[in-house]
């Protein structure tokens, strides 16, 4: 049983936008008694190779808002991403709203300041966002209570946000059949995945959870929409009364053949800045490049 507070009866209308380039998935979720509504987990288009920023994928949302008559009031990170790089600048600069994330922000600033050698300049106490969320916080969506939940292991500042009778996890879990994102990024742990986990599991069984990505396992379509009572009963990970120590050691052997993500440089440079991609000394968009520090 969860002991945050839950509003199975509000059902808020949700909208997923794919993007096949780094297969995320983005939301427009409407709160169903008003035009109110959130982004969560927005993507910017890179072209990495040829260092080239554009905004196709944002710019689809953005129109299906417009289209709608919808009041963006918030643009919600489920945390830094390291796979894709967030457009939540952008879509405030044209429609509003506040961008928001967790507390434990400031972790992986400090953590990824030094690996990319930001200079005293780059703040490292979530001054960039406009919100910072701890475990059990609310904030409103017109008229919809939404509830943060901390569900650190993937990254120290991951929380899955609970709208209604949807919950949007994040990395913290992924389809029945994907299983659950990697923990061994620095700040991440398996054990503490593992726990996370069992936070989102507690909710109601109908709970609707909407992932943040998907690859299609075994050739099937893309899906982004499951249940807590199917991932408790199917989750390749964790379903089916899976141990922790189980979970640990399955994920640590997994995590140390995966490859690291290709936009990985690029995302968290411009993700720990609340997606404002960073200069140099004379104001020139400009991303580093360590060289064997992930």
């Amino acid at each position: 049983m969860s002991n945050y507070p839950i509003h199975m009866d509000v059902k808020p209308e949700v909208e997923a936008f794919f993007d096949e380039a780094t297969n995320t998935i983005s939301y427009v979720v409407k709160d169903p008694t008003s035009n109110a509504c959130a982004v969560v987990d927005s993507v910017m288009d890179i072209d990495y190779a040829a260092g080239r920023i554009t905004y196709d994928h944002a710019d689809m949302m953005i129109a299906y808002i417009r289209d709608k008559g919808l009041d963006l009031q918030w643009i919600i990170e489920t945390h830094v991403h390291a796979d894709h790089l967030s457009a939540a600048p952008y879509i405030q600069q044209q429609l509003g709203g506040k961008i928001g994330i967790g507390d434990q922000i400031m972790v992986v600033q400090d953590t990824f300041g030094k690996v990319f050698n930001e200079g005293t300049e780059f703040q490292r106490d979530g001054s960039q966002f406009d919100a910072l969320f701890k475990d059990g916080d609310s904030y409103q969506v017109g008229n919809m209570d939404v509830t943060a939940i901390y569900t650190p292991g993937h990254t120290p500042a991951c929380m899955v946000h609970v709208m209604g009778n949807a919950a949007f996890t994040g990395d913290t879990l992924f389809m029945p059949d994907g299983g659950s994102a990697r923990a061994d990024f620095p700040g991440g742990d398996a054990g503490t995945l593992f726990d996370s986990i069992q936070k989102v599991l507690a909710l109601p069984d109908d709970m609707r959870l909407f992932m943040c990505h998907d690859y299609g396992p075994n050739g099937r379509d893309i899906q982004w929409e499951t249940t807590v009572g199917d991932e408790k009963a199917h989750n390749i990970h964790v379903g089916g009364g899976k141990s922790r120590a189980e979970f640990v050691k399955f994920r640590t052997e997994r995590d140390a053949v995966l490859d690291m993500p290709k936009l990985i440089i690029p995302s968290l440079q411009v993700n720990m800045r609340a997606g404002e991609v960073p200069t140099d000394k004379d104001g020139n968009p400009m991303l580093k490049v360590p060289v064997n520090a992930l």
